[in-house]
């Protein structure tokens, strides 16, 4: 590495950690080495260190350099390396590509020419937009892709420095066995939340890469077990120490006793939910209502509630969509808590498959709800398990 490059990487780098403490922070995990052009044409990393080819940083300014620096620290963060399981490699580089590339330009880096950016995919994850990149451009090119990131390879070791003691011209690193993936996942997972904490204490960590981590740092189950531990809190299995008829004496033992527990669920018919996705909501639900024994009443829901509901099932019917169910245009969830507050009664819980993305009631209603999201809207109360 000459000089000048040497001090257009430093000082990138000296300028994210400044400005952009958060980003520095994980640029600063990987040292800095330059590669074989015949193998790397512009930048890359293996999760373990950065590798550029040095033409291409010369061709850059200071800020777009700060922009390939961050990028390839925060592809690493989110271990995409670990994450394309079955995916096309070159589809799901881009996909990653896709999803951080938004992220920087709204921190107001600045990319290189010809960088993936499209704001449609803003706020989205990899694993949401692979399926919209095109099979055309899975094609996998003859050279590795270097454009911003990609599946990255090599165990990590952490730390600064410009990969001192590694001849210029590095060969391409060695592809990661299984272990040495999850073991990288692991350690990335760690400086993401060190370099988040530090960042927020600065308050220099919002907007809408802040609010990302954020997701990211909160503990993550599968819905379906999500959705099955709360359903199941509302079972109303229960001990009884009522006192027993003078025949069966006066000892007082516990025993079990139980009602029928009473659900409302209610599908949002607006359209953004797929008739692959509701048919795997029916399936779940229908799986824990055998074993809590409950009623439950379906509701179809858009702007108003579907003229054909509502929908009455015992604990021993199989819990199925009755047919195919109209819908379309927006959608107002205040329709499904009407409905409910008529009813003199209220349910044991209500649970609410939907993208989140309308008119709720002004007042939260005194008995539970859960919502059941696709998409990153926000509920203003309830319990929200995101639907992944």
């Amino acid at each position: 590495m000459d000089n000048e490059t040497d001090n257009k990487l430093a000082a990138a780098r000296t300028r994210l950690i400044l400005d952009k403490p958060f980003l520095g922070a994980l640029a600063l995990r990987l040292p800095m080495v330059a590669a074989d052009p015949k193998w790397c044409q512009t930048a890359y990393t293996d999760a373990r260190k950065f590798y550029y080819n040095p033409a291409f940083i010369d061709a850059l300014t200071v800020e777009q350099t700060q922009f390939v620096l961050a990028n390839q620290a925060l592809h690493c963060a989110l271990s995409h390396f670990a994450r394309r399981q079955h995916r096309n490699r070159y589809r799901w580089d881009i996909a990653c590509d896709h999803a951080v590339n938004p992220l920087l330009v709204k921190e107001g880096l600045v990319p290189p020419p010809g960088t993936l950016v499209l704001e449609s995919f803003e706020g989205m994850t990899a694993e949401e937009i692979y399926p919209y990149i095109d099979e055309n451009e899975s094609d996998e090119p003859e050279e590795e892709p270097q454009h911003e990131g990609g599946e990255s390879e090599g165990e990590g070791e952490g730390g600064g420095g410009k990969g001192e003691g590694e001849a210029e011209g590095a060969s391409r690193p060695r592809p990661l066995t299984q272990a040495e993936e999850e073991s990288l996942s692991e350690q990335w997972q760690q400086r993401l939340a060190g370099a988040a904490q530090q960042a927020q204490q600065a308050g220099k960590l919002g907007g809408l890469l802040g609010r990302m981590i954020g997701e990211l740092m909160q503990p993550k189950l599968p819905w379906r077990l999500l959705l099955a531990r709360y359903m199941t809190q509302h079972a109303r299995d229960d001990y009884s120490y009522m006192r027993p008829s003078r025949r069966e004496g006066e000892v007082i033992l516990p025993s079990l006793r139980s009602a029928q527990a009473d659900l409302v669920v209610v599908l949002d018919t607006s359209g953004s939910i797929s008739e692959q996705e509701i048919g795997e909501f029916m399936s779940e639900v229908n799986a824990i209502k055998g074993q809590l024994r409950a009623r439950i009443t379906l509701h179809a829901c858009d702007t108003a509630l579907a003229e054909e509901g509502p929908w009455l099932f015992e604990p021993w019917e199989e819990f199925r969509l009755p047919g195919k169910v109209k819908g379309g245009g927006g959608t107002d969830f205040r329709p499904v808590f009407e409905w409910v507050a008529r009813q003199n009664r209220a349910p044991d819980l209500l649970l609410y498959f939907t993208d989140a993305e309308g008119e709720f009631p002004k007042r939260e209603p005194d008995f539970p709800v859960l919502w059941l999201v696709k998409g990153k809207a926000a509920v203003p109360w309830g319990q929200r398990i995101q639907l992944n």
